[in-house]
């Protein structure tokens, strides 16, 4: 996240000494809460997770579509009836629970495709945002006994990210607002000036509001995934097949965690291998809270990022090192996201690159502009 960049810790003076140390903490404190109240951070973090959760859930939803009356229909052993018992015990609620009908169910299971495909692309995300986030609840809840724990993530998630700016980039929505930009600031200036005052403070109040609970979702996104870390590796130190590095061999031996055996055989094979990945997991999950602030998370993040993956395919749990991998894109800040867009090649702005255009006779070949293209 970004929050740090703004918060710097000193200042310092053409002499080179630094401003009075005293002042240095309320300084930094009136700095967070300029950068908490005026100005969104890491939108472009939030625009990962919005296309990444909304991906993630439409092609979980695709690739249980045969499976799913079994699963979330009237069709299934766990029937609506019982699963409204349960909502009267635990709160929980659904709208696949409303009616027992197979026509409402596949309108509902419709309603769920197309929301997860508009949240992704940033349509009206404001809405869409709230609207995802009740289809999650909705599934999760009428299933609660088919979790593997990547849903479990996916729905804090999607109620996290309702109080972010997530379509702000990369989305339909930032395309909207790139191409009415000059229309708008004609109506403007064309209104009365009372109606541009009330419509400025109004505006400015919109901005902090929405700033303001935009930057506590997104530092409530990084606290639980940090918590999430943290409390497994914890966990996983107090357990004595973790601290004799045999607990992977067990985990590779498991029928329920086993989609490839062959695989799994092989992998089990190097003993060194398998203790040094052991160890390597409780200590990367202890120290991710730790390493956040520093250049020590890129490859930490990294070690994560190939732990998920194995994750996915020795385990069998794609969903959720999914949902893990998605939520560690929190932590990137929003220049490694725009160094991402000037990878895009320039080919794809100018068709006619490439190409050499010989200079009108009589007239100076012009050079071309060299500037790195603008990103979002």
């Amino acid at each position: 996240m970004e929050t740090e960049q703004a918060l710097a810790p000193h200042r310092r003076i053409p002499g080179g000494a630094e401003t009075d140390p005293p002042c240095r903490a309320p300084e930094r404190i009136g700095a967070f809460l300029t950068v908490l109240t005026e100005r969104p951070v890491s939108l472009y973090a939030a625009a990962v997770l919005r296309i990444g959760y909304g991906l993630l859930y439409l092609v979980f939803l695709l690739r249980e579509f045969p499976h799913r009356d079994e699963i979330w229909g009237p069709g299934s052993p766990w029937t609506p009836e019982l699963a409204r018992q349960l909502f009267d015990q635990t709160g929980w609620a659904s709208i696949l629970t409303l009616s027992d009908s197979r026509p409402y169910f596949e309108s509902c299971y419709a309603l769920a495709l197309v929301t997860s495909a508009l949240f992704m692309l940033g349509w009206r995300t404001r809405a869409v945002s709230v609207l995802f986030a009740v289809v999650v609840a909705s599934f999760h809840a009428r299933a609660i006994f088919m979790t593997d724990g990547g849903d479990n993530l996916i729905l804090l998630m999607a109620l996290y990210l309702v109080l972010t700016a997530c379509g702000r980039r990369w989305s339909l929505d930032a395309r909207r607002t790139r191409l009415q930009a000059s229309t708008g600031k004609t109506a403007r200036s064309s209104a009365a000036p009372d109606a541009d005052g009330l419509r400025h403070r109004l505006g400015s109040s919109q901005r902090t509001l929405t700033a303001v609970l935009h930057n506590c979702g997104m530092f409530v996104i990084a606290a639980q995934v940090c918590f999430l870390y943290g409390s497994a590796g914890l966990y996983k130190a107090q357990g004595g097949s973790w601290g004799n590095g045999t607990a992977l061999h067990y985990v590779l031996n498991l029928d329920l965690f086993r989609p490839w055996p062959e695989l799994s055989v092989v992998a089990d094979e190097h003993d060194v291998l398998i203790a040094v990945a052991s160890y390597l997991t409780v200590l990367l999950q202890v120290a991710f809270p730790f390493v956040l602030f520093g250049r020590l998370k890129y490859p930490v993040l990294t070690m994560l990022l190939g732990m998920h993956l194995g994750i996915a395919v020795l385990m069998g749990l794609p969903l959720f090192s999914g949902a893990m991998i998605i939520a560690d894109a929190v932590f990137l800040p929003d220049r490694f996201y725009r160094s991402l867009g000037r990878l895009w090649p320039r080919t794809s702005r100018r068709p006619d690159a490439g190409k050499t255009v010989a200079p009108p006779s009589g007239e100076r070949a012009r050079v071309p502009s060299q500037s790195a293209p603008s990103s979002h």
